[in-house]
């Protein structure tokens, strides 16, 4: 007796969580610093943040970090 297997491809997508934001990050890489921008749904806001981070230190590198869920459903 031999076993058989049968393999089915099914295409998939990714897609934005329905039920979530994405979520905007920065934060200042100078050394010791520490600065974070509030995290918010506002991108544009995050990066005001850092612009009047830079007025008021002079520091001008950050990290930005954009987060967001997903889900990954058949494509039909």
């Amino acid at each position: 007796m031999s076993i058989r297997a049968a393999m089915r491809y099914v295409e998939h997508k990714i897609t934005q969580h329905p039920d979530t934001e994405v979520t905007f990050e920065a934060e200042c890489l100078t050394h010791a610093c520490g600065w974070q921008a509030t995290p918010s749904t506002d991108g544009a806001a995050v990066d005001v943040e850092c612009m009047s981070h830079t007025g008021r230190t002079g520091h001008g590198a950050f990290r930005r970090l954009c987060t967001s869920f997903a889900l990954v459903v058949r494509n039909e």
